[in-house]
């Protein structure tokens, strides 16, 4: 069998300017450090950024943001990062803003190849601007299409030769969902 261990170089040449790069890691827990940091030295920049947060400034994809690589982000909140809130603000990051379980959800039908989830989550509020509406048995849902990635950074606890991930506690939380849905 082909070994799926790849060295950091190798990771890095399939990571280039202006991909979609899915961040598994939780408000900058659990990420790929090293990969991130590699990034940086490579300069990859314009990433349209996935992730749970923004993380805080010197973790995870929070060191992207602060370092001006990131041109937008699809997230469940950026509190924990000033950096990102006021880039938000000076309009040099776009912020698409997803309740957590939706934004669950669109990742999963992205790896599992689904066109979309319906949800009643966003209902009447500035979540449903721009989304098709649809009313089932007289209950209204948002249809919420799916997120995909050309990339996932993906950090596991343990990972073997084929490919097999192994996670410890709190670092399945995004990580393993992510791995579904990108390209690599």
């Amino acid at each position: 069998m082909l070994s799926k261990v790849s060295s950091l170089q190798d990771i890095l040449e399939h990571i280039h300017d202006g991909q979609t790069i899915m961040f598994g890691d939780w408000h900058g827990q659990f990420a790929a450090d090293e990969i991130i940091d590699g990034m940086l030295e490579k300069g990859v920049k314009d990433i349209k950024a996935i992730a749970v947060s923004a993380g805080y400034p010197g973790q995870g994809v929070g060191k992207l943001i602060v370092a001006h690589r990131v041109s937008s982000i699809i997230t469940t909140h950026i509190g924990l990062n000033p950096e990102a809130l006021k880039q938000m603000l000076a309009g040099e990051l776009a912020v698409e803003f997803v309740p957590q379980g939706t934004w669950a959800e669109r990742v999963r039908c992205g790896g599992a190849g689904l066109g979309g989830v319906l949800t009643p989550t966003g209902v009447g509020t500035s979540v449903e601007e721009g989304k098709q509406k649809l009313v089932i048995d007289g209950k209204e849902y948002l249809l919420e299409l799916p997120l995909h990635a050309d990339v996932a950074l993906v950090k596991a606890t343990k990972a073997d030769t084929a490919g097999n991930l192994y996670f410890r506690m709190n670092s399945r939380a995004t990580n393993s969902t992510i791995a579904y849905a990108a390209d690599f």
